[in-house]
């Protein structure tokens, strides 16, 4: 062997406790090795995944396939070939030999990395607003049992909103994420900024996730929404947050890629609860979608609760139900908030990239 064939191999350690884990992952400068023991052998194949790099000697093993740890997708652990019917997915595999008790890899791996093409999501397609007028998305998120529908503070304002934008020659559309099929945010961000993908990682995987109506209404359609929800113990309905925590991913692109897929959008937020904390909640809702790139109109939310000491919650619906102040409140929002679209829209030019300071991921060497 060549000196500088030699150079290729590293240690990674004693045989018999390198058999103790079943999978694990090696960092040796820019190379990354997956290495798995299962059924009396080792197995070495490179640690960054096909997808979008996670790092496969972080995942688990499934019988003889590694799977990475952000979106499941799957490779042999001693060919590095994909899972039936993704064979041609393959990542490097890495030759292996024992010598006076201990483990070597060749960090030069013995087969190249292939990236078989997919079809691209229909949500990676370009952002392109189609002429027409003014698009006003309404969003409810009240968490109430669509089979046994009942009164809702929010959506009677909401929808009471919408029809007035109507009147003002808007094109509005509805979404009730209660009737909607929507699977919980799993967290990708927090095992990496990069694992957070656009489209969201879910919505790539599971094609009955629902949640991509919602994306196509907020980045694709919409050049306003108005979103409605009820107050619960202080806070808005879990169901906005399980909504929000989905639109993490748009966020994401503008911290790791630099790239805003919300541009030229107004907001603004119907709020209404038996008890209080509306301040609080409408400060969540303005700092999270002015996070996303929204811009808001003047006074951008309307909201009604009857206090801390109320206890007479039946008596909350009738209020709501008879007030002309918060009905005419819904229709003044509408209209702030079409006028505040129609000016975005008007000033919009071919501005692809938004400069934004104080907080950048770090970029992974892949």
């Amino acid at each position: 062997m060549s000196p500088r064939e030699q150079q290729d191999w590293v240690d990674l350690g004693p045989v018999e406790e390198l058999k103790r884990t079943p999978l694990r992952q090696f960092t040796y400068g820019r190379t990354k090795i997956a290495l798995s023991y299962q059924g009396g052998e080792f197995g070495a194949v490179s640690g960054v995944c096909n997808h979008a790099a996670g790092p496969l000697g972080d995942g688990t093993l499934d019988g003889e396939y590694i799977v990475c740890p952000w979106h499941h997708w799957k490779f042999h652990r001693t060919t590095g070939e994909g899972e039936p019917g993704f064979e041609e997915d393959r990542v490097p595999r890495h030759e292996l030999r024992e010598e006076g008790g201990r483990l070597l890899v060749n960090l030069t791996p013995a087969t190249t990395r292939h990236k078989a093409p997919h079809e691209r999501h229909p949500l990676e397609r370009p952002i392109v607003r189609e002429p027409g007028p003014i698009r006003v998305l309404g969003l409810s998120t009240t968490a109430m049992d669509p089979d046994y529908p009942r009164y809702s503070t929010s959506d009677d304002l909401l929808e009471l909103s919408l029809a007035h934008a109507g009147t003002l020659g808007a094109e509005t559309r509805l979404i009730k994420a209660n009737a909607l099929r929507i699977r919980n945010c799993e967290g990708y961000y927090s095992k990496s900024a990069q694992a957070c993908t656009w489209p969201c990682s879910i919505t790539q995987m599971d094609s009955r996730d629902q949640m991509v109506e919602v994306y196509e209404g907020l980045v694709f359609w919409a050049d306003a929404v108005i979103l409605a929800s009820p107050i619960r113990w202080g806070s808005a309905s879990s169901l906005y947050f399980k909504l929000i925590e989905r639109m993490n991913c748009i966020q994401n692109q503008v911290t790791i890629r630099d790239r805003v897929l919300i541009r030229n959008k107004a907001a603004a937020f119907i709020i209404t609860g038996g008890q209080d904390n509306i301040q609080a909640v409408a400060g969540q809702m303005l700092m999270f979608f002015s996070e996303l790139g929204f811009n808001f109109p003047q006074f951008p939310f309307i909201a009604h609760s009857r206090g801390w000491s109320a206890e007479d919650m039946e008596l909350n619906v009738a209020f709501v139900q008879h007030s002309q102040e918060l009905r005419e409140g819904a229709r003044e929002l509408a209209a702030r908030t079409v006028e505040k679209a129609s000016a975005l829209v008007a000033a919009a030019g071919g501005v692809e990239r938004t400069p934004r300071g104080g907080r950048k991921a770090h970029r992974m060497e892949q």
